[in-house]
């Protein structure tokens, strides 16, 4: 059984700086635009004492066998509101003619593939049939009039709150994330913003994300769909070892043509290579595509970039759908301007009041197989400078503990101390037995002193949560030029702590990069609260567009699309 969620909705009416994308008139609406009628040009139709009883049958059972997915017992107070509100009336038809809002509607639906969503799930391949049911001869049955009326408010009812909100809770996936998202009437909005719009589809994009990069991700999607129509798959054969610049690679003409086709090279690049060599403007094709896809961009041709290549189109489909549906889950609004560090991307923004990004840098976070960083939100409230690091008791008694029993001076060599839970130092220098024994029993505590080589480096920035999660500095400068980053125990290491603490305190007055500088310098630890809490979104999307419409795609490291894309796959079935 689908899980019932609660129906939350949020009404967004800002300015949006980018359209969406125009379209064709879909399949039910074509030939029927010039029998439809205004909203407005007359009431709602009123039912007969047997048509209330059919309706009132059918909202007390919760299902209309009609329907693509007939259990809508999710809906069912906010189908009834909207019934009730107008004397149990119809609202899409206007003397057995479908509205002209209800045509828009219907194209909506319809089309509802274009928004990353399934247009199946709002029945798009039944609104023809039921449109030409309503004009197969003089007045439809009043039956006719109420299931139709029916099937299309809780098919609108169900792309609403998908578009808004997303297709799942993303509390199935991420039992960290909650979201705080505003309460909004489904059935109030419906009939107020739908039912009497002059354009249905503008009504609906003011309640997607106002995020211009879900925007552009709703472009690269049409770009994408397109490519995926297009696409004739001619798989590049793979290499035993790695094709250098320079050397010869006999699948050359056919990567030009894969390159050309995926926009990594100009379309007037010659397919032919003369002397069957790897080279010039096609190992910056590779270059470029290899940027794109979260891949070490040498312009080496291996095993990984082939199988990227040779990757079908329906595989990004899929990603920017899922991107688009992590967009859904995030408010719309936030008090402060939030950070916000993307998983697979490895990459941390820090965003201004105009939602426009400030500050970017490259992080490290959690490893894939035994420490993954949790997606959650949460609210940073204070910066530590020369921190300590109080070592996990998981990382104690796997890591640590060996290395103490091996060398038992382990710790006074690498600038830790054992101490109690209340911060009292027990010994800086050689464990004895009885200090080891009362660590193995997690009676004692292990902490790094604060220094450049503290694992935190000299900054750490704090957001409380259960998973014991924050971003910080590193000593390990190294790792942040490698492609793929997930290397931490679930902490998120910062490529730029000196940048990201001055954003962070820009609101603390006195708090200048001079006066950072002294801090970090001054060898001491400092706790400095924030002025104003910042929030701070841990996410994780495999599709990115940046503002040139350059679409990067990243490798799903933790196995999470795949778990959302089944949950997807699931959310309707069951109410079959």
């Amino acid at each position: 059984m689908r899980m019932i969620r609660e129906v939350r909705f949020m009404f967004f009416c800002g300015l949006l700086t980018t359209a969406g994308c125009s379209a064709s008139a879909p399949h039910a609406q074509r030939g029927q635009a010039s029998q439809a009628v205004s909203a407005a040009a007359a009431p709602p139709e009123t039912l007969s004492p047997a048509g209330k009883a059919k309706l009132e049958a059918l909202l007390s059972k919760g299902r209309l066998e009609d329907l693509q997915w007939p259990n809508f017992s999710e809906y069912a107070a906010q189908v009834r509101e909207f019934y009730e509100r107008d004397g149990t009336a119809l609202e899409w038809t206007r003397e057995g003619k479908p509205t002209q809002q209800a045509l828009q509607l219907i194209g909506e639906l319809e089309q509802a593939d274009r928004k990353g969503l399934d247009s199946r799930d709002y029945d798009a391949g039944r609104w023809a049939g039921r449109l030409q049911g309503l004009n197969a001869s003089g007045h439809p049955a009043e039956t006719t009039l109420v299931e139709f009326d029916l099937a299309l408010t809780v098919s609108g009812m169900r792309y609403a709150s998908d578009l808004h909100l997303g297709k799942i809770d993303p509390r199935k996936l991420h039992k960290s994330f909650e979201p705080d998202r505003t309460e909004y009437d489904l059935a109030d909005f419906l009939r107020k913003r739908i039912a009497v719009a002059p354009d249905v589809g503008e009504a609906f994009k003011k309640i997607e994300p106002p995020y211009l990069e879900y925007w552009r991700a709703l472009d690269a999607l049409q770009k994408y769909l397109k490519l995926a129509r297009d696409e004739q798959r001619v798989l590049l054969p793979t290499v035993a070892k790695p094709v250098a610049p320079g050397k010869p690679y006999a699948a050359v003409p056919q990567l030009v043509e894969r390159l050309k086709f995926l926009g990594d090279l100009p379309v007037d690049t010659p397919s032919a290579a003369e002397n069957g060599l790897y080279e010039g403007s096609v190992v910056e094709g590779v270059k470029h595509f290899q940027m794109r896809h979260g891949l070490d961009a040498a312009g080496t041709l291996g095993a990984q970039t082939i199988a990227e290549l040779n990757r079908p189109m329906s595989d990004r489909v899929k990603q920017l759908q899922l991107a688009l549906e992590r967009w859904r889950w995030v408010p719309h609004n936030f008090e402060q301007p939030p950070i916000v560090v993307n998983i697979p991307e490895f990459v941390l923004r820090a965003y201004d009041e105009e939602r426009q990004v400030r500050l970017t840098m490259r992080v490290v976070v959690g490893r894939a197989l035994h420490t993954q960083t949790p997606v959650m939100e949460e609210d940073m409230k204070y910066v530590i400078f020369w921190p300590y690091w109080n070592v996990p008791t998981s990382i104690m008694r796997h890591e640590m503990l060996p290395k103490i029993v091996k060398n038992r001076a382990y710790l006074q060599k690498n600038g830790y101390e054992v101490t109690s839970y209340s911060g009292q130092v027990v010994t800086e220098g050689v464990v004895d037995d009885d200090v080891l024994a009362k660590l193995r029993a997690a009676k004692l505590m292990i902490r790094q002193k604060p220094g450049p080589k503290n694992a935190l480096g000299l900054i750490k920035f704090i957001f409380p949560n259960d998973k014991n999660v924050y971003l910080h500095a590193t000593p390990a400068q190294s790792l942040f030029s490698q492609s793929r980053r997930d290397f931490s125990h679930g902490c998120i290491r910062v490529e730029k702590p000196a940048a990201l603490a001055e954003w962070v305190l820009r609101n603390n007055p006195g708090w200048t990069t001079e006066r950072i500088d002294t801090a970090l310098a001054e060898q001491k630890q400092m706790q400095v609260n924030l002025a104003k809490t910042i929030p701070v979104l841990i996410v994780y999307g495999t599709a990115v567009v940046a503002e040139d419409g350059t679409v990067y795609f990243f490798d799903d490291i933790y196995g999470l699309d795949k778990e959302l894309d089944n949950l997807c796959c699931q959310a309707y079935t069951a109410d079959k």
